[in-house]
C-alpha cells in the first residue's frame, strides 16, 4: 500500500464513476443553501444519537448491495451514513478488529486521510476573509524556498495547479515508511522531498494532485497565526461545529482515541508504489483466508500532516461536509467563490460536472472530498440543493485489487439515491 494513496483516489479519479452511478444528468443542479479475512457479519445501527425507528425506503434496497460489496472487497469494518429529507439511515458492517467479533460503531474514530485537505483549505480561506493573506499572494512571500514560489499563488496551491511535485510519490519516503512506520516527520522534511524534483509545469498551466501544496499551506497557517495547525483547526473548525470526535494530531502523536476501528492493508508501500493492485496470487491467498492483512493502525501519519493526518467520526464528517458545501464557515461571498472555483481536471472536458477547486471536489451535485492512507478510506459529500449527505468510511484500504472501499460503497449509495 503506497503512500501515494494519500491522493485523489477518490477525490478525482472517482468523479466519473460516481457520475455514472447516478450523479449525472438526472440529478437536480446543486445550488447554494442557507448557512448552517472473511469480514464478520454485517451489523445495522441507527444514526448516532438518533432513536431507532423505521428505516427509509432506500435502505431496503441498499443494505443487501452494500453487504455484498463489502464482503467482496474483504472489508473488515465500515460505517455508512446517509442524511436525506426522506429520512436518515446509518448502517454498520463488520468489526473493529480483523477476525474478531467486536462490531464497529458510528462513534468509532478513524483516520480520514485527505479529508483533512478541505479543513486546511477552509482555515486558509478564513485567513483570507480576515485580510491576513490574499488568494493571489505568491507563496514566496511566506516560504521563499519554494521552487517557482514567486509565480505560485495561494489560490493555485488550493486548486492543485501549482505544478509542484507530490512528495508522497518519492521512493525514499515510501522506503522510509516501510522501514520505520513510527517515524515522526517535520513538514520541512516532507517539502524537501518535493522540492528536490523539478516542477511538473509552469504555475497554473496544469493540474496534479499534490500533498506538497497542502503541507505548504499548513505552514502558512502556523506562520500567520503563531500557533500550531492543530490548535487552529480545533478553534476555527472543530469546536464551532461541535466536532468533538475530530482532531489534527500533533506530529509525534500516533494514537487514535477510543473507540476506534483498526486499519489494515496488504503489501508494502514500495511494492505498491506504481499500483495498488496486488498480484493475482496474493489476491487469491487473501480471498481464501491464507493471507491476513497487516494492522497499520499505529503507523504515524505525520507524513501526511495538514494534507492527511486528521482523525474523525461519521457524525463529525457529516457536520463538516454540510458546512463545507452549505456554508457557515466562510462569508457568503467567499463561500460562493469557493464553490465556483471547481473546474474539470481535464480542461478539454467542458461538459464535466465534476472537478476540483479550492480545497474541495465536486461529484455531480455533491461537494466534498475523499481520503485514503494505509488502512483507511473515507468519503464525504453533500448536495446543498437536495439536502443529501453521504459519509462512508471503511478499513482494509485499498482493497487487494486496488479499489478504494469507502468510495465504492458511496457509489452504490449515490446510485440508489439519484436513480429516480
Amino acid at each position: 500500500m503506497t503512500l501515494t494513496t494519500l491522493r485523489a483516489t477518490a477525490a478525482l479519479g472517482v468523479c466519473t464513476a460516481l457520475l455514472a452511478a447516478g450523479c449525472g444528468a438526472s440529478a437536480a443542479p446543486a445550488g447554494p443553501a442557507p448557512a448552517a479475512g472473511a469480514a464478520p457479519a454485517a451489523v445495522a445501527a441507527p444514526p448516532s444519537g438518533a432513536p431507532a425507528g423505521p428505516e427509509p425506503a432506500y435502505a431496503t434496497a441498499l443494505r443487501p448491495q452494500l453487504e455484498a460489496l463489502a464482503r467482496e472487497m474483504l472489508v473488515t469494518g465500515s460505517v455508512i451514513t446517509v442524511r436525506t429529507p426522506q429520512g436518515d439511515w446509518t448502517m454498520t458492517y463488520g468489526s473493529r478488529t480483523y477476525g474478531a467479533a467486536d462490531p464497529v460503531s458510528p462513534t468509532d474514530h478513524v483516520r480520514v486521510g485527505s479529508n483533512t485537505k478541505p479543513m486546511t483549505g477552509t482555515v486558509i480561506l478564513q485567513l483570507v476573509a480576515e485580510g491576513r493573506l490574499g488568494l493571489d499572494d505568491p507563496i514566496a512571500r511566506y516560504r521563499p524556498e519554494v521552487p517557482n514560489g514567486g509565480a505560485i499563488t495561494i489560490r493555485q496551491l488550493l486548486e492543485m495547479r501549482s505544478g509542484l511535485y507530490n512528495y508522497t510519490e518519492a521512493l525514499e519516503l515510501n522506503q522510509a515508511q516501510d522501514a520505520d512506520p513510527g517515524r515522526v516527520y517535520r513538514p520541512e522534511e516532507l517539502l524537501a522531498m518535493g522540492f528536490a524534483r523539478p516542477p511538473l509545469y509552469p504555475p497554473g498551466q496544469g493540474f496534479n494532485y499534490s500533498n506538497t501544496n497542502i503541507v505548504l499551506l499548513g505552514l502558512v497557517i502556523e506562520q500567520l497565526s503563531g500557533r500550531s495547525a492543530s490548535e487552529e483547526f480545533r478553534d476555527r473548525l472543530f469546536t464551532p461545529l461541535g466536532m468533538s470526535g475530530t482532531s489534527l494530531p500533533l506530529p509525534a502523536d500516533a494514537t487514535i482515541p477510543a473507540p476506534f476501528a483498526h486499519g489494515y492493508t496488504y503489501g508494502t508501500n514500495v511494492e505498491t508504489i506504481e499500483s495498488s493492485v496486488l498480484p493475482d496470487d496474493v489476491q487469491a491467498r487473501a480471498r481464501s483466508g491464507q493471507l491476513a492483512p497487516t494492522d497499520v493502525t499505529a503507523a504515524n501519519p505525520s507524513w501526511g500532516w495538514t494534507a492527511g493526518s486528521a482523525i474523525s467520526t461519521v457524525d463529525d464528517l457529516v457536520r463538516f461536509v454540510r458546512a463545507l458545501a452549505g456554508g457557515g464557515l466562510l462569508p457568503p461571498e467567499l463561500q460562493a467563490q469557493r464553490l465556483e472555483s471547481v473546474r474539470p481536471v481535464d480542461p478539454a472536458d467542458t461538459a464535466a460536472t465534476s472537478g476540483y477547486g479550492m480545497g474541495l471536489a465536486r461529484y455531480g451535485p455533491l461537494y466534498g472530498h475523499t481520503g485514503e492512507l494505509p488502512g483507511y478510506n473515507s468519503f464525504m459529500g453533500h448536495d446543498p440543493g437536495r439536502d443529501i449527505t453521504v459519509v462512508v468510511w471503511a478499513t482494509d484500504a485499498p482493497t487487494v485489487d486496488g479499489r478504494a472501499p469507502a468510495t465504492e460503497l458511496a457509489k452504490v449509495v449515490i446510485g440508489e439515491l439519484y436513480a429516480a
